[in-house]
């Protein structure tokens, strides 16, 4: 009984490592990376009282989604996780049905492109940001169901001027890589 103890404890240590490295690893990707099955994954979550990703997700994202300045949260491309205006911020996407192509199950480009623009603009520490310059490249297609992890990153910052690194990823495979130009305006005139 000791060892398979001793087993166990070492499992959830490896377990709780995993997701605070990671917070939105889903229980599959867990199993795999343990070695186990996804049930283990599950009953070891809740004897740690570990909430399930969506739940860890949400959570997440109600804190950064308090920072913006500007955007609202439905604004976002996807989930806002994390945010440290002017400097990074990172945002999940799960693609689905409505997003891709009827024939081919592939994302469209302009769902990416939505996420991957939107993450720069709520990096602008202004109640306005608008993207003045944009180039993007598209490394793989996505497929329906596939969850989008986008990070960005305030690269240079002159005045009123951000330019943006974003990268999107799907399972460790680099989905875009694109640089934004966002000017951050204090007010816009109505004239």
């Amino acid at each position: 009984m000791g060892r398979r103890t001793d087993r166990r404890q070492a499992r959830q240590t490896e377990l709780v490592k995993k997701i605070a490295e990671d917070p939105f690893l889903t229980d599959r990707e867990l199993a795999e990376r343990l070695g186990v099955s996804v049930q283990t994954v599950r009953l070891d979550r809740m004897q740690l009282n570990i909430p399930e990703v969506r739940e860890r997700i949400r959570d997440v994202a109600q804190d950064a989604a308090h920072k913006m300045r500007s955007l609202t949260e439905q604004e976002v491309a996807g989930e806002l996780l994390d945010l440290e205006l002017g400097k990074r911020a990172i945002s999940v996407l799960e693609t689905t049905g409505e997003m891709a192509f009827q024939r081919s199950g592939i994302v469209r480009g302009h769902h990416l492109f939505a996420q991957a623009n939107s993450l720069a603009v709520a990096l602008a520490d202004s109640p306005v940001a608008l993207t003045g310059t944009a180039t993007v490249r598209f490394c793989q297609p996505v497929k329906v169901g596939e969850r989008l992890v986008a990070k960005a990153s305030v690269i240079e910052n002159i005045k009123n001027k951000y330019t943006v690194e974003v990268r999107i990823t799907a399972e460790r495979r680099e989905i875009l890589v694109g640089t934004f130009v966002v000017f951050a305006l204090e007010e816009v005139n109505d004239d």
